[in-house]
């Protein structure tokens, strides 16, 4: 990778992290003389992975937060890498991005596509998830999330196994397990997983990338029905890319201000 040039003054940017592209892209700026990074989490996580450099925890308090924070710390850009599903926080930059004066980019990787053999049914939403799942399976593997795991609670006529980095806060109920785990996983272990389990069903959102697909490839092996949650609607105002090596380019193009 290239170095980012063309300027004596750091370009300062804010970098909205959480995932695997996040931290890539966090760990080719910290070779850039040319650019001051601040990489943020949401904090949700209670043991998040890290990226290289400067971090800071924790929300902003909605978009007027965010506009502040940039302004107060004479931010150039912001990255944000966050989530395909993280759509709250999304809004809240484009917003505060717009309002501060400040350039704006969103990093997103692809979703997945289906192969030969799968069985996906796409959704729009959880709650659309929700109401269709008694009619594909009984037995659960659901990897949606900690976030989206209350919705699920109520199908008492299901057993789920419901896959988590953190536990709830609440006890879950009697038909749903709990399984702490983080990714990347493999074939192997996935299907073992759900062999093991009896799982007739796989819940996921459209996350994309490859640390979790290997649910998919276990699920089409098996044949079993696939309930895919699409991802929120792109917004119309938001620059977007796929990859690091394009955010890299975009931001060799932001003019730096003086410091």
């Amino acid at each position: 990778m290239s170095a980012i040039t063309g300027s004596t003054h750091q370009r300062r940017v804010l970098l909205l992290g959480g995932t695997a592209e996040a931290r890539a892209l966090a760990a080719l700026l910290a070779d850039q003389p040319a650019i001051a990074v601040v990489s943020s989490l949401a904090g949700r996580v209670v043991d998040p992975r890290l990226p290289v450099g400067e971090v800071r925890i924790g929300g902003f308090g909605g978009a007027a937060g965010l506009t502040r924070w940039l302004s107060e710390h004479h931010i150039d850009a912001v990255v944000d890498a966050t989530h395909p599903y993280a759509a709250r926080m999304r809004a809240a930059a484009v917003e505060a991005a717009t309002t501060a004066g400040v350039a704006h980019l969103r990093l997103e990787r692809p979703g997945w596509t289906a192969q030969q053999g799968d069985r996906w049914h796409r959704v729009p939403d959880v709650d659309s998830a929700v109401r269709m799942l008694p009619a594909l399976g009984r037995r659960v593997l659901l990897t949606t999330g900690r976030q989206s795991l209350a919705a699920f609670l109520p199908l008492s006529g299901l057993w789920i196994l419901a896959r988590v980095v953190d536990a709830p806060a609440e006890p879950v109920p009697a038909h749903v397990q709990l399984l702490r785990s983080r990714g990347p996983y493999n074939v192997a272990g996935e299907l073992e997983l759900m062999r093991s389990h009896r799982i007739d069903v796989l819940v996921t959102k459209d996350s994309g990338g490859p640390l979790t697909e290997a649910k998919l490839a276990a699920a089409r092996y098996l044949g079993l029905p696939v309930l895919m949650i699409d991802r929120p609607a792109p917004l119309a105002s938001s620059m977007m890319v796929t990859t690091v090596e394009e955010a890299m380019r975009w931001l060799s193009g932001l003019p730096a201000q003086p410091g």
